[in-house]
């Protein structure tokens, strides 16, 4: 908390800015100032300042652009704009665009002076009653929107994205397809300081690079065949608020090094364009492919790798969580319901759905749910209305968890594990599901075949 609230000054009129400074001291003010707007917002961005105060009318980037560029990334900040008499109209427009106040020039001393104060007031005001509606969200949303289980291994997950969503640190969500990552990064968002400002998701892998690059950079007018209007990008889009990027293992390389440049410099260039633009944006990526191995055999830039794995969170697979099923189940069959009363699984219906090995994860059990409460005339769900695979015994794994009957079958047993693992690159989650095994049976027969690295 400051002792004397920070003004940023912007205006080119070098005279003005001295005299005004001394002013704004005397009142008990500490002042910094740009004889830019571009100078001003990039000071803004860098010292958070209380309350900005500026000229109207300047070279290339105008009071009105500062106005509109702070609204987007700090609408809680008062912004008082100063006009001469000709620029009377521009000052109305900046009113109607968020200013809190406008000064005509040349301004009293006492006239400045008590409008910055009541801005100020604005300013406490508006963002107190930011923050009780974040608390107000983050309430409800704690409510609500949290994703669901209560096992061991979900519950750290669920920790961690609660202990991490205040940060302003990139988050990569690491988990198989289905388990959850685009719930977990809209609750990370829900929970944080940006929660007021927007949530955009786009998946890399739904689109062709050349496309991948428009969307998320934008572009300019006429920079490729179809491009009849400049564009703005998703990262300027989300702008104050959080971006989440899935499946960003699926990225091309070309794109990947301008992805670099944004967490680098916090600034994209548009598709056609040289002109760069900066970006206030929280990014949370996502994948299902093991990232590491993809380094190493050259499809994704380890220094990318670095600045997205600042925090890193796994979610499990439905598999190594059954305890959670029935909840989930429960809250998929309440979403079904509509205004009517939900249907309820019957007990044997529930222990198939605890013995499938669910591949598809959360995902899948919302769909057999759905297609289950379509199929289901009365009130209790049976086993015949979930499809044939959930129903059928799965096939004797080819790797058990016992010990091998004689000594031939054990090198056999053990060769067969170690040509697994190197073929999935070491992961050993997915060695054990290719294998049909518990990764838990997997580590123990690891540790009895001494297969360690």
């Amino acid at each position: 908390m400051r002792d004397r609230p920070l003004l940023l000054l912007i205006d080119d009129e070098q005279s003005l800015v001295e005299n005004l400074t001394v002013l704004l001291k005397r009142e008990g003010f500490d002042v910094i100032s740009e004889l830019t707007g571009s100078g001003g917002l990039q000071r803004f961005r860098d010292e958070a300042p209380d309350i900005v105060l500026s000229d109207v009318r300047m070279p290339k980037v105008t009071g009105i652009d500062v106005l509109e560029e702070i609204r987007r990334s700090s609408p809680e900040t008062p912004v008082v704009l100063m006009t001469a008499q000709a620029s009377l109209q521009s000052a109305i427009q900046a009113v109607n665009l968020g200013a809190t106040h406008y000064v005509q020039k040349p301004f009293k001393n006492d006239e400045m002076i008590a409008v910055l104060n009541r801005s100020l007031d604005w300013g406490r005001l508006k963002t107190e009653n930011a923050g009780l509606k974040r608390e107000l969200k983050k309430q409800q949303t704690l409510k609500a929107g949290k994703p669901i289980g209560v096992s061991p291994t979900f519950e750290l997950s669920l920790g961690l994205a609660e202990d991490v969503a205040e940060s302003e640190s990139t988050i990569l969500i690491v988990g198989e397809s289905g388990t959850g990552k685009e719930v977990f990064a809209r609750y990370i968002h829900d929970l944080s300081s940006r929660s007021t400002r927007r949530f955009l998701s786009l998946n890399c892998g739904a689109l062709p690079e050349g496309l991948l690059e428009s969307e998320l950079f934008g572009h300019v007018k006429g920079s490729f065949t179809g491009a009849v209007k400049d564009k703005e990008g998703l990262f300027v889009a989300a702008s104050g608020g959080t971006f989440f990027l899935d499946e960003v293992g699926e990225m091309a390389p070309s794109t990947q090094v301008k992805l670099l440049r944004v967490l680098q410099q916090r600034e994209v260039i548009p598709v056609g364009s040289t002109e760069a633009v900066n970006v206030d944006v929280r990014l949370i990526a996502a994948t299902n492919r093991d990232l590491e191995r993809d380094i190493e055999e050259g499809r994704f830039r380890r220094d990318l790798y670095y600045r997205l794995n600042v925090i890193s969170l796994e979610l499990p697979p439905l598999r190594l969580r059954k305890e959670d099923i029935p909840l989930l189940a429960e809250h998929f069959l309440l979403n079904q319901s509509g205004e009517d009363e939900p249907k309820k699984l019957s007990p044997k219906a529930l222990q198939v759905l605890q013995e499938y090995h669910w591949p598809g994860n959360v995902r899948e059990l919302e769909n057999v749910i759905e297609r289950a409460v379509v199929l289901t005339a009365g009130n209790s769900i049976k086993p015949d209305a979930f499809p044939t695979r959930l129903r059928e015994k799965p096939a004797e794994p080819l790797v058990q968890d016992r010990p091998a009957p004689n000594p031939a079958l054990e090198i056999i047993e053990r060769a067969y594990i170690e040509h697994v693992l190197n073929a999935e690159g070491g992961n050993k989650t997915k060695a054990a599901e290719v294998l049909g095994i518990d990764p838990s049976t997997l580590y123990r027969k690891i540790k009895r075949y001494d297969l360690d690295e």
